[in-house]
């Protein structure tokens, strides 16, 4: 099932936060965008974030694969433009990246939210399922955020934001290849932020935990779960404030950095 959000996990704090602070060069506070373009927006935290920024009087191009959900969000209000779309055809991405942007008026703000995360038990090694988590996490992204980056250099302005996950930060035993997507994921945007630096382009990554959400209904209690609306506001602040990379919410920045300093032959024993 191709999901929205990054593994539909996230959240932080109003003000800047500590991950900020340790992670991020200062930027100025931004004006809210104008006109965004949402991939993954049928569902979680992509929904979300279409609601919010189409709440705050921004013009939304809402991609996803699942057409109904689409219709649904569009009834709800706001100027929002709906596209089918599925991210694993990266050929159609240039066409309709730019017809969004043409009935948008221009684009300011580009989220990719869109997300793969199969069910895989701890002893299955499926390379399909593995594959296409590759197609959608990576080969999605990367199709997107290029299309996005080549235009906003060339307005030399603009805003990339790509949801990745607290999954990226270590070799976990139950999402190997799901937490390698969004390490590949990490990696490309700090990149692409290096490359665009000069060109008066924003690029974000977003690192959320646990959110409430369909595929988390299922999953028991889990630690530090928040909304997909509570992410949705703390992703577009992270955006205002030019934040870097930012860990939603902030205790998940705590948490990874003593994951982190957890040695190998310990991190191996134990059960995540």
């Amino acid at each position: 099932m191709i999901t929205s959000g990054g593994l539909l996990r996230a959240d932080s704090p109003p003000h800047l936060p500590i991950s900020d602070l340790a992670m991020d060069t200062p930027q100025p506070t931004t004006a809210s965008p104008r006109r965004a373009i949402v991939i993954g927006a049928s569902s979680g935290i992509g929904a979300a974030l279409v609601e919010a920024l189409a709440a705050e009087g921004a013009s939304v191009g809402a991609v996803a694969r699942r057409a109904g959900l689409l219709d649904e969000l569009s009834a709800a209000g706001g100027h929002i433009l709906t596209r089918s779309h599925d991210v694993r055809d990266s050929a159609a991405v240039p066409e309709l990246f730019e017809e969004l942007v043409r009935e948008l008026g221009g684009l300011d703000l580009l989220i990719f939210a869109a997300a793969l995360m199969p069910a895989v038990e701890r002893d299955e090694y499926n390379t399909e399922k593995d594959l296409a988590m590759l197609a959608v996490n990576v080969g999605g992204a990367i199709a997107w955020c290029n299309e996005a980056a080549g235009f906003f250099k060339s307005q030399r302005r603009g805003h990339i934001v790509g949801i990745s996950s607290i999954a990226a930060d270590r070799g976990r035993k139950g999402a190997p290849v799901y937490g390698a997507t969004k390490a590949a994921l990490d990696h490309y945007l700090e990149a692409l932020r290096n490359r665009l630096s000069e060109a008066n382009v924003s690029v974000t990554t977003i690192k959320p935990g646990f959110v409430a959400t369909d595929m988390t209904a299922g999953m028991g209690k889990l630690p530090f779960i928040i909304s997909a609306p509570s992410a949705a506001r703390r992703i577009l602040s992270a955006v205002r404030q030019g934040a870097e990379t930012r860990y939603v919410p902030l205790r998940w920045w705590l948490v990874g950095r003593a994951l982190g300093l957890v040695p190998s032959f310990i991190f191996k024993r134990l059960n995540v």
